[in-house]
Formats: C-alpha cells, sequence, structure tokens
C-alpha cells in the first residue's frame, strides 16, 4: 500500500499558542490539499522549542528574572488537555480525513511537559510526553511517564511518536518496536547530523519509514512572538542576549525502512512530501525483526509500565 506523507518544516510562532494553531491548520491544510495522509510537525511547533536556554549566556543562573519571566509566559500559554483550542485542528483531522502530529508546551497542574501530539479522525488526540527532558531542558520540562507510550491505528497502518534524544534511550526504542509502527515521527528542533543519523538508524532498526521532522527559528522570530502575547521587559532583555541570526536550520527527511533518504529540505522552509511504499517494511522484516526473531527473548525481557504517575493520588474522593 501506498501512503502520501508530508512533513512541514517551518519557523514557529514562539510563545504565542493561539497564532501558531492558526499557523499550522493552514500549513496543514496546505499539505493535505497536495494529498498528504499524514502530516509531521517537528518538536514543540505549538509554542517554539525554547532555544534561550541554550543560545542566551546566562538564562540557565539562578533566579534569572528572563528565564522566569519565559517560563510564567509558558506556563500561560501552554496547551492542556482536552484543549478547547484544539477543536479546528481536530475538525481538519476529521474532515480531510488526516492525521496531524504537532508538538506543543503541555500543562498538567504547574508543571511543563513536552507534547508530540497526534491528532487523528475522528478519534481523541494521542499523546507523547517526552520520558526525559534533555540538559538544560530540564529547566522547563517535567518528565513524562509510560502512559503515552502508544501508537495509533489506521487502515493503513500504525504511527507513533518519539521526541528528540529519546531516539537513544535503547529501551523506549525497543517498546516502540513492539508496537509495531509502520511510520513513526520523529521530532526534533534542527536533524543536525547526529540527529540524522539517529533517525535513520531507527529505521532501519524497527523496519519502518521515519519522517524526522525539524524547523527552523531566527532570534528575531522569538521577539516576534514576544510581542504577540504582551511584552515583557525581561523576557526582551534575555532574547537580547541570544545572536541576531538564524538558530534553528530544518534538515527534515523522510527516511525509508531500508535507511535509504526518500526526500530532504534544506535550512529554509519547506512542504516535504513523499508517496510510500508500506509494504516495505514489511519486506525488510525478513532480515531483521528487532522485536522477533533478532529479539531473543529467551535471554531479554522488557516490562512497560503504561500506568499513569500523578504524584498524588485520593483514594476516596476528589477533595477538589
Amino acid at each position: 500500500m501506498k501512503l502520501n506523507v508530508a512533513i512541514v518544516q517551518a519557523a514557529p510562532i514562539p510563545l504565542s499558542i493561539d497564532a501558531g494553531i492558526a499557523q499550522s491548520i493552514a500549513l496543514a491544510k496546505s499539505a493535505a490539499e497536495d494529498g498528504a495522509k499524514l502530516i509531521a510537525f517537528g518538536e514543540t511547533f505549538l509554542g517554539g522549542y525554547p532555544i534561550w536556554l541554550d543560545e542566551a549566556p546566562g538564562a540557565a543562573l539562578w533566579d534569572h528574572p528572563g528565564t522566569k519571566a519565559l517560563h510564567a509566559i509558558l506556563l500561560e500559554q501552554a496547551v492542556v488537555e482536552d484543549d478547547p483550542r484544539f477543536a479546528p485542528l481536530q475538525e481538519l483531522a476529521d474532515t480531510m480525513d488526516i492525521r496531524i502530529s504537532i508538538g506543543a508546551h503541555e500543562r498538567i497542574r504547574s508543571s511543563l511537559y513536552n507534547n508530540q501530539i497526534l491528532f487523528r479522525p475522528d478519534k481523541k488526540p494521542l499523546n507523547h510526553r517526552k520520558l526525559v527532558p534533555t540538559h538544560g531542558e530540564r529547566l522547563i520540562w517535567n518528565r513524562g511517564d509510560g502512559s503515552t507510550i502508544g501508537v495509533d491505528q489506521a487502515d493503513w497502518g500504525r504511527t507513533g511518536n518519539l521526541i528528540c534524544w529519546e531516539h537513544w534511550m535503547p529501551l523506549a526504542r525497543a517498546a516502540m518496536h513492539n508496537l509495531r509502527e509502520d511510520v513513526h515521527v520523529a521530532a526534533w528542533p534542527t536533524v543536525r547530523e547526529q540527529y540524522a543519523i539517529a533517525s535513520k538508524h531507527y529505521a532501519f532498526e524497527g523496519g519502518c519509514h521515519v519522517l524526522a521532522a525539524g524547523t527552523i527559528l531566527h532570534r528575531d522570530d522569538l521577539l516576534e512572538g514576544l510581542k504577540l502575547i504582551g511584552d515583557s521587559p525581561e523576557a526582551k532583555s534575555l532574547f537580547h542576549e541570544i545572536p541576531d541570526q538564524q538558530l534553528q536550520f530544518g534538515g527534515s527527511m523522510i527516511i525509508a525502512p531500508d535507511a535509504s533518504i526518500l526526500a530532504e529540505a534544506k535550512t529554509g522552509e519547506d512542504i516535504l512530501t513523499a508517496k510510500i511504499d508500506l509494504s516495505a517494511g514489511t519486506e525488510a522484516k525478513a532480515a531483521l525483526d528487532t522485536d522477533g526473531h533478532y529479539s531473543r527473548a529467551d535471554i531479554f525481557d522488557l516490562t512497560v509500565d503504561i500506568r499513569e504517575k500523578p504524584g498524588v493520588n485520593w483514594t476516596n474522593s476528589d477533595p477538589t
């Protein structure tokens, strides 16, 4: 079976979720009108990747006023479960019979999570919260739990998501391979060389197609996004510590199960498309099925705890 897929490589609108949703609807609709049935956006496209943690020299200092101001903005702007702002994205998925994988900052109680959300026709969106925020990201995001490890089942096959450095978590990969993905969305801020290697490795190891989705960003995009949600002198000052240059560089690619590149973007805006042959994944498993004849289940055993871990459990009644 053949499937048209697309990666939207674009500059997100930092901080402003409402503007980001409107932007993503227009971009996803354009890809769908060209025939795409599965459309992928990069890591935290809604709200933008917190690039200041990498690029602003003082961002990680204790009690930094700009970092605190931006954290408050992200909390205020972040999406929540069953967010009514999702309605237009869900309607687009329903009416055009498409699937849209898009990253977002999600708020649960008073913590933020890095979530890759898969909108699918006539179903509740599928969440995947990043299991381990990487390095400086721990100043922003909490860790996800096993309750959001899963795949979507479509008529044509199964789709799952992992985010950025989760692709170097061997047990997370093993769990996803056990769920028998036909297409995997690998969400990145930029698909750097080593990230491309991880994405191609995932395709070969899992016997699946991989949409390695990156974004682009310039320092001025941060300042423009800040204006949309109400200026913050502290946040603006922090952004001005960042060099006035491009900060995220796309590099998106669509990868076949043999790790060959079917389509590749450069460093600018692009809607990357390909018609993939889903039977290629089945054929690849004749040589390598890491969840089957290459798993040595008599030696190795993996247990995945998919229980939700809210941290506080009220046994008799909900005091709220």
